[in-house]
């Protein structure tokens, strides 16, 4: 018995499925990026809108229309307290893009709904630049597209394989086009450049720190950093020396630490070096920061020399650190030359020395009093005392944990070195720093991350957020200021061997684990964090210098941006024009009836009349007759007018020419019969 197939949906209800289809790929990359009521809201509203399609309920009238708009305006200002701007401007649009499937009537509502789909899958580059954003937005051009093409075949019933293989012919048409553009059009800075909330930082260090902020960091794999050692004959420096140094940290008021208020004062002028002589030979290294929405620069320790970026100018300020003149919004690439070992701060001045032993009154009394026995102890052996806080964190039994739990008592160095005596590095970090002032030496917290792991497949070393780390640094007279890494102290495995701490796994991680093996999708990992790579290097990077090489290479390197820009234009025009004229040339000699004909034909051949190439107006009419019966009486008389005016004599009753292309124009076309 032969089995039996699904009705196919009406044309109408397919074409508005299809059109939905499109709107939900638009949407779904925006998910992660939107508020959360603003993605409920849009998702609810699709539903809404593809449930009336396939139970063919009537669209909602304009007063519920009006009140969802102010619903959508309300509930922006109140996120953002205003409209204006690209996080209220994306939200709106999105939510606009959604309220327009709820008025979609006419084909006219469908072209609305295809170009606002595109102008929004522009404004994810406002979000993220990644391979794997691109690829998203690559499927939803591609649906947007096959959604427009049916548009445009408003007769027959054209398979959804049909519509694909269009719309990526069109696609793939296009792509050379898009390659030229993008390789010779001048580079300016990228419309995604646009400044945004500083609270959307995606690194999670900060120019302050609160106790607990940066273990919350342990859990997060995302790379913050990619970092290639490129130094002719020299092996890339061991893990346990690759410091990468970010805010510098040194005003405490009990809980939060935060950098002074003239510690990001640059009183050396662009192009300089640090203060900060190197001892030994420089490892030269390459780094890709993701963008954090901060100015400071991620750099070895430390890199005394200015690093080669593609940003108008760096800054170096009196804490060994590069600063940007402005946020840093997008994939950014630079290269530096660090010494592992250094010297740095010799000359330490009051004020200095004042600010780095700054502390809370009242604040931690049992650690100050240890601190004043450890000097008395020690007398003026600033690293005799060092030591002796090292030994005491290595034997006191102190635990180096991800849930150290939250510290609600403002004595949280008493609390850490007497009470839990466990912690994350920020902890450590902060106790030991606090320990170290209170027996009067200079001291600070330095944050960024440490370590990394090496990529099998391209060589590069990636630097997670798990990577994240705490550090300290103190001031002895005529060596200036040490690196101190008192975790290493708790836990050398955190330095030496590289293993972080991590959350159990989920049901879902165990089960992936399980099905295909922790082995192979570290390998899956690698290989597309590689891929990533090169998309960060052909791509996002492809600035004003690699375009310069480019065309010295093509023998170009005298040309400017305006010259390329010219002739771009030119092009363009010049293709415009060819065609213009190739469709001036073939409306002029093709026979205005023959062409009027082969519209007609070309659109009874998608209806299904299969024969409607080799037919005449009375074969056509006949066969229209046959397939819709009397309702397609119009047509009829249409393609007997036709035959009227191409071969019988002509008389006053004749309709003109003109006449017949506009009765076509008006004729509504009988649906195809579903079997």
């Amino acid at each position: 018995m032969q089995a039996k197939t699904a009705p196919a949906l009406p044309r109408e209800t397919r074409d508005t499925l299809l059109i939905l289809g499109s709107v939900a790929l638009v949407l779904l990359p925006q998910v992660a990026y939107l508020p959360a009521w603003a993605s409920a809201l849009a998702l609810c509203m699709l539903a809404w809108r593809l449930w009336m399609a396939r139970q063919g309920q009537n669209l909602p009238g304009k007063w519920l229309l009006a009140a969802l708009l102010a619903l959508a305006i309300g509930a922006t200002v109140l996120q953002f307290r205003s409209i204006v701007g690209p996080e209220a401007g994306v939200v709106l649009v999105v939510l606009l893009l959604v309220l327009k499937t709820l008025e979609m009537r006419a084909r006219r509502d469908a072209m609305v709904i295809f170009f606002l789909g595109f102008f929004t899958l522009l404004t994810l580059f406002l979000q993220s630049q990644s391979l794997s954003m691109a690829v998203a937005m690559l499927l939803a051009v591609w649906g947007l597209l096959a959604a427009l093409v049916n548009a445009h075949m408003p007769a027959g019933y054209p398979s959804l394989r049909q519509l694909l293989r269009t719309s990526g012919l069109l696609m793939l048409l296009g792509a050379p086009i898009m390659l030229v553009l993008f390789l010779s059009f001048p580079r300016f800075a990228p419309l995604w450049g646009l400044p945004v909330q500083p609270n959307q930082g995606s690194t999670g260090l900060s120019n302050d720190m609160t106790v607990g902020q940066v273990a919350e960091l342990a859990q997060n794999r995302s790379v913050a950093l990619r970092v290639r050692f490129d130094t002719p004959g020299q092996q890339p420096p061991p893990q346990r020396l690759l410091y990468f140094r970010g805010p510098v940290l040194s005003h405490f008021d009990g809980r939060h630490w935060s950098s002074s208020p003239d510690a990001w004062q640059t009183t050396l002028a662009p192009n300089s070096t640090l203060p900060a002589s190197g001892l030994g030979n420089a490892t030269g290294y390459e780094i890709t920061l993701e963008p954090h929405q901060q100015r400071w620069l991620l750099t070895l320790d430390a890199t005394v020399a200015q690093p080669e970026a593609a940003v108008r100018r760096l800054l170096p300020t009196t804490d060994l650190q590069w600063l940007t003149t402005r946020p840093i919004t997008e994939v950014l690439r630079y290269q530096g030359q660090a010494y592992l070992h250094y010297a740095y701060g010799q000359q330490l001045s009051s004020y200095q020395r004042n600010r780095h032993l700054q502390l809370p009154q009242a604040l931690n009394p049992r650690t100050a009093t240890w601190a004043q026995e450890l000097r008395a102890q020690h007398g003026n052996d600033d690293t005799a005392i060092i030591q002796a806080a090292l030994t005491h964190l290595g034997n006191g039994g102190y635990t180096y944990t991800l849930k150290p739990g939250v510290i609600t008592s403002a004595h949280t160095a008493d609390e850490f070195w007497f009470d839990r005596q466990q912690g994350f590095c920020e902890h450590i970090a902060s106790a030991f720093v606090v320990l170290m002032r209170a027996a009067g030496i200079p001291a600070r917290i330095v944050t960024g991350y440490q370590g990394g792991e090496r990529n099998p497949v391209d060589g590069l070393w990636t630097v997670r957020q798990s990577d994240a780390h705490a550090w300290a640094e103190v001031w002895l007279p005529n060596e200036g200021w040490i690196r101190i890494d008192p975790t290493t102290a708790v836990a050398p495995s955190r330095t030496e061997q590289l293993q972080r701490l991590t959350a159990p796994s989920t049901l879902l991680e165990s089960t992936v684990d399980n099905v295909i093996g922790p082995a192979v999708l570290q390998r899956l990992r690698a290989n597309w964090e590689a891929v990533n790579h090169r998309w960060n290097d052909w791509v996002l990077n492809y600035s004003r210098s690699n375009q310069n090489n480019l065309l010295r290479n093509l023998g170009l390197e005298h040309w400017k941006f305006t010259h390329i820009a010219a002739w771009l234009c030119a092009i363009a025009l010049t293709v415009l024009l060819g065609f213009g004229v190739q469709r001036w040339r073939t409306q002029r000699m093709t026979d205005p009836w023959l062409r009027l004909m082969g519209q007609a034909r070309q659109q009874l051949l998608q209806a299904g009349i299969t024969h409607a190439s080799h037919l005449g107006p009375r074969g056509l009419a006949q066969a229209a007759q046959a397939q819709w019966g009397d309702e397609s009486r119009p047509l009829q008389q249409w393609l007997l007018q036709m035959e009227q005016w191409r071969y019988a004599p002509h008389s006053a009753q004749t309709p003109s020419l003109a006449a017949l292309r506009r009765s076509y124009r008006a004729l509504i076309w009988p649906r195809p019969r579903t079997p």
